[in-house]
This record gives structure tokens, sequence and C-alpha cells, in this order.
């Protein structure tokens, strides 16, 4: 009798210790107390990366013990022990690595930093076109007239294919949802958002075409400076020299400079630039507002590849008897897990539409509150406003 009791007990003890934990984390910097915004937050026993949204958080499930890895380009990283994890919201206090107040020095090289951005480009490309899939969490906003009209996410695989110049993409759709309405008029160019060549165009950095242009490039001026708060990384700015329309965009490259591997790039177009172009006026044209495009990339020993992106862009469409308003579109990918092995599928279950637009819905478990990125409770107000639209 008392081996049965011996092995009841344990066999509830294995259970309950098999069962998964909801945990919340809260990044903040340790200084100032605010929430740090996308910080990588590792979980080290499944490699489950999620980003910390603008509260600081991130939300995920546990089965069993891990530790969990925690940094931020301008933060010391910190590693936390499964132990001091616990079920309910959990902060993790981040210190600066810039202790010093260190002012960002330029950097001295006998090879001119447009040839040094061709090599780092260059090599960022080959170390990125492997064969790999990663699962990844995507989304995106559509603002109408300054009101808030359409909402889709999904939780979504893709399978690279590369050779050392260029990656190509399969896409597997797990889950996903969309909920809004959309004009007529506009939802053919929400349409052209295309997942597979903008997953592509990060993996091959087309962003950068402009820059290594022979014809474009002298028309930019290159700076590059330490990072002042990472001693590992350098910075490259690159702005245009005039009010060119064909350099308008203004870059700053966060790269290592031992490993020639991009870190991060941010985009934009600066308002004063926007108001040196000339306005379109012919039907279907859109005059941009505002545009940027911030992408960081996961270097882990040998691998290498995109962890998360958020692009914003703001315009005025063209139409026949109207102009519609600031049309804003934000979408984010978030990559929640990498993995060098390869898909197993049927060519039937390739989604080989352009976005999830095209999709029903097919929602199996509340996979945005887990999947890499939680949704901040203003965003959380705005998507379920959405979902009564229908």
């Amino acid at each position: 009798m008392r081996g049965l009791l011996l092995l009841f007990v344990i066999f509830v003890n294995t259970a309950i210790f098999a069962q998964k934990v909801e945990y919340s984390i809260v990044v903040k910097d340790i200084e100032t107390q605010l929430p740090i915004e996308n910080a990588t937050v590792l979980i080290m026993k499944t490699k489950q990366t999620l980003i910390s949204n603008q509260d600081g958080k991130v939300t995920f499930e546990l089965e069993g013990a891990s530790n969990v890895q925690v940094s931020e380009t301008n933060y010391e990283k910190v590693t936390l022990r499964w132990g001091s994890l616990k079920p309910d919201l959990f902060v993790v206090y981040l210190k600066n690595n810039n202790n010093n107040n260190k002012l960002e020095e330029i950097v001295v090289s006998k090879e001119k930093p447009e040839k040094n951005l061709q090599r780092i480009v260059s090599n960022s490309r080959q170390k990125l076109a492997n064969a790999y899939r990663l699962k990844v969490y995507v989304r995106e906003f559509f603002m109408l007239d300054n009101k808030y009209s359409y909402y889709n996410d999904g939780l979504v695989n893709f399978q690279f294919d590369g050779d050392q110049k260029k990656s190509t993409t399969t896409l597997l759709v797990e889950q996903n949802r969309s909920y809004g309405l959309l004009e007529n008029d506009v939802s053919a160019d929400l349409i052209g958002y295309n997942l597979n060549n903008i997953m592509e165009n990060y993996s091959n950095l087309k962003y950068f075409d402009p820059l290594l242009d022979s014809k474009t490039k002298k028309e930019y001026e290159f700076t590059t400076t330490g990072h002042p708060n990472n001693k590992d990384y350098y910075i490259m700015s690159v702005t245009p020299l005039d009010k060119s329309k064909k350099a308008l965009d203004t870059f700053e490259i966060i790269y290592d400079p031992t490993k020639k591997l991009i870190v991060e790039f941010t985009i934009i177009i600066k308002p004063g630039d926007l108001a040196q172009i000339e306005e379109q006026t012919k039907v279907g044209s859109k005059n941009v507002t505002r545009s940027q495009v911030k992408v960081t990339y996961r270097i882990d020993d040998e691998d290498y590849y995109l962890l998360s992106s958020n692009e914003e862009i703001a315009y005025d469409l063209i139409l026949k008897d109207q102009v519609k308003k600031n049309i804003q579109v934000r979408n984010n990918f978030i990559t929640t897990n990498f993995n060098r092995q390869n898909f197993t599928y049927k060519e039937s279950d390739v989604f080989k539409e352009k976005t999830l637009f095209n999709k029903q819905n097919k929602i199996l478990t509340k996979y945005w509150d887990l999947s890499g990125f939680t949704a901040t409770e203003e965003e959380k107000g705005i998507i379920n406003s959405l979902e009564f639209k229908l």
C-alpha cells in the first residue's frame, strides 16, 4: 500500500511539473525605471525568441524548467535562472552599457566607408543565403482617415532555400485572423503587401541596392562611428547630400566590424526631404508623408537570421474623384524560432497568396499572446474594436 501511495505522489508531482505554466516578464532600464522596447528574450530550453513590446512586456508558456536570456544592443546581457522566475509578472532590470557617457568616436579606416559597406552587405547576404526555417509572428495595422480600419496577424513558417547570392522562401500558414472592413478603393492597395517578397527583401538586403549602385551612391555622405553603448559594434550613418528625388532615404546601420555582419538597420525619410518632392496627381499615385523601416538580425554563434522588423508608411492616395488622406500601414515580423531542419509538407499546404488578407481565419490557440510578441493594452483595444466590425 505504501508503495502504491509513493507511486501516486510521484505521478502527481510529475504531472504538475510537466504542465505548461504561463509567465510574463517586463524588461526595464535599471536607472530610469522605464520599460525597454525591442529587448530580446530567449527561452534557452526551447530556443523560442520573444521581443518586448512598448511596455517592455513579453508573455510565454514553459513546460518544465529553463533559464532565460534577456538582451538588447544598448544594455548588458542578463541570464535568469529558472528558479528565480515566477508565474506572475516578473521585472527584469538591464544595466546600460554606457557607464561613462561615452561619446561617439569617428572610426578612422584606410578603406572608404562605402567600400566597407559593400563588403558588409555582401558578407551578410552570403550568411543569410542558407537553408533554414523561421517561425514568424506577423501582424499588420491599417488606418484610414485617422481611424483603424483593418487588422490581421498570423503565425507562419518560412522555409529558406538559398545559394551564395540570393534567398527564396516557401510560406506555410499555421494560424491567422483578420478583423475589420476595407473600402473597395483601398483594399487593392493593401493586397499588394506580399509576405514572401518582404521576407526575401530582408534576407537579400534589397534595401541597400541604392547605396551600392555606382550611379547613386555618390549622392550620399558616409560616416562611421563607434557605438556609444556597445564596444562590439560600429554605426554607419548614410545621409543624402542634397535634395535629389533619388536620394531621400537616411540610413543608420549597426554592424559587427569583426564578423562583418549587419546587426540592425533603420531607414527613414525626413519630413524636410518629403517637403521637397513634387506631389503626384496621377490616379493611383501615392504621395508619401511618412516612411520608416527598422530591421534587426540575430548573430548566434554560426547562425545568422532575421530577428524582427517594423515598417511604417503613411501616404495620400490619389483617386478619380477624391484624395484619400493619411492612409497608414504598420506591419511587424517577429521571429519566434530558428531551425536548420527543413519542413515536411505537401505542395497543397503552401500558401501562394500575397497576404493573409486573402486567407480565411484559422484560429486554434491564442497564438497572438504566446508567439513572440505581446500586444499592448492599447493595441488589444484596437483589435477588439475591429473584431466587432465583422
